[in-house]
């Protein structure tokens, strides 16, 4: 029953958000407690969100201050050379700009901190999709997913944990898997290629050569597939998206260059304290939220003298801050209820008990298979702690060794990193402002593709055995 309940449970929350039937954070809240209270929780309920509401607040800390600090550094101008210049490399091709999105988030995901790479990567380039008027889902599905691949260096978690799991060193499992790495993220840039092609086509195959020529004008529109598309130049006022959809998420005023919040004399303090608070986080000196507590109230007392404009850009970014807590909070009741009500164990234990005993010389490859769908339904320590030593177990006795299985095991790693119970896509979503069940109609295909290519490539040169 409570697996039955458990499954059932994450169908209808990622069905009501997908169809868009309720908000994330009402479905987070209402879903859970419905199916808590059917697998007999009773008023044990409030103890099992409570316990998970408390291990969540520092994340719920982190994701409000750091939305704030970097909002406000978006406001006072600190980003704007740097939009410049990737406008200047990949110039107004959206193809360029998508695949721009794929390396720079593969490249900062080497230091293994998801929510540090989707800080640094929207920062960067959020500002540049709203310039031409892309729609910033593409922006976090090909980040999350190219994150998501990354997210297997032995730093970053997954592997350390399997590693742990099956007393074993991280570079027997991470070295021979390597190749499969690096196939991974060249599906994420062939993905994300295709993806900037889509756009480049709703938005008008001219469109862009008509706002290098139009230097002078007030702006341009371009008929779109999904609407009108307004677009102005390089030197100009930002470009925004009003196609319907989630196409059309464009901001006015993003990148103004007359916008009274611009501190351009401060510039190289905000620079200089920004470079400090991504040192200090890599160093993991201070725990991040503490961190960004303080880089925040230096920020604010920095850039803006008075209360009253101190005020005022809290007040600006108090929307999006709403949002991504609130939703924390009500992740807290789905993770509780999964935890407390005993579903996550019921739910593992049935996944191994179903796979038929004709399938043991393939448990390298069935193992990375479930580990797409079993990542994404539970936390990485109930799986790798819960789950792999059961398959290790069943696998051994086909000759397949415990290296074999933890490099299989990391492979659903992109689907992983897309799961609601991750803070970092939290976070990711909330500073691209896009819809949660938007990112996932988008992201989830493009991680299951390339969860699917570094299985592949990991058959094809044996890290993982496909017969024993």
């Amino acid at each position: 029953m409570l697996v039955i309940l458990g499954f059932a449970m994450i169908g209808v929350f990622m069905t009501l958000i997908m169809t868009k039937k309720l908000t994330p954070v009402v479905a987070l809240v209402l879903v859970p407690t419905i199916f808590g209270l059917f697998a007999g929780a009773g008023l044990g309920l409030g103890d099992m969100v409570i316990d998970s509401v408390k291990d969540l607040a520092p994340t719920a800390a982190l994701l409000m201050f750091a939305i704030i600090y970097f909002g406000t550094m978006i406001d006072v101008g600190l980003f704007d050379p740097i939009v410049r210049g990737i406008l200047r490399v990949v110039g107004d091709d959206p193809a360029k700009v998508v695949v721009g999105t794929a390396v720079l988030a593969a490249v900062v995901s080497l230091d293994g901190d998801g929510s540090t790479t989707f800080i640094i990567t929207v920062a960067a380039m959020l500002p540049v999709y709203r310039r031409l008027g892309l729609s910033p889902v593409v922006l976090t599905a090909v980040a999350g997913v190219a994150n998501g691949v990354m997210n297997i260096v032995p730093w970053g978690g997954p592997t350390a944990r399997a590693a742990s799991a099956l007393k074993i060193s991280p570079s027997e499992v991470f070295v021979p898997m390597i190749p499969s790495l690096l196939g991974g993220i060249a599906t994420v840039i062939v993905l994300a290629y295709v993806l900037g092609r889509r756009e480049r086509t709703r938005l008008g195959a001219d469109a862009f050569a008509e706002v290098r020529a139009s230097v002078g004008a007030e702006r341009v529109v371009v008929g779109g597939s999904t609407g009108t598309t307004v677009l102005t130049p390089p030197s100009g006022t930002p470009a925004v998206g009003t196609g319907g959809g989630d196409e059309g998420q464009g901001l006015e005023g993003a990148l103004d260059p007359n916008r009274p919040t611009l501190r351009p004399r401060l510039y190289w303090f905000n620079a200089a304290l920004t470079v400090a608070m991504l040192g200090l986080l890599i160093l993991d000196v201070l725990p991040i939220a503490v961190l960004f507590m303080i880089g925040c109230g230096i920020a604010l007392v920095v850039n803006f003298r008075t209360v009253e404009e101190q005020a005022a850009e809290l007040k600006a970014h108090a929307s999006s801050v709403v949002a991504v807590v609130s939703m924390v909070l009500a992740a807290a009741v789905l993770i509780g209820v999964l935890d407390g009500t005993g579903m996550v164990d019921a739910m593992a234990r049935w996944m191994v008990s179903v796979i038929p005993a004709s399938f043991g010389p393939f448990m390298g490859v069935v193992t990375a298979l479930i580990s797409m769908p079993l990542t994404f339904l539970m936390s990485n320590d109930a799986f790798y702690f819960g789950v792999l030593p059961v398959l290790a177990e069943t696998a051994a006795n086909y000759g397949i060794s415990p290296a074999e299985m933890a490099r299989a095991s990391i492979v659903g790693q992109p689907v992983h990193m897309q799961s609601p119970l991750v803070p970092a896509i939290l976070l990711l979503v909330a500073l691209a402002k896009v819809d949660l069940g938007d990112h996932h109609r988008k992201a989830l295909w493009m991680a299951g593709l390339a969860s699917l290519a570094m299985l592949v490539v990991g058959v094809l040169v044996g890290a993982i055995p496909f017969l024993a």
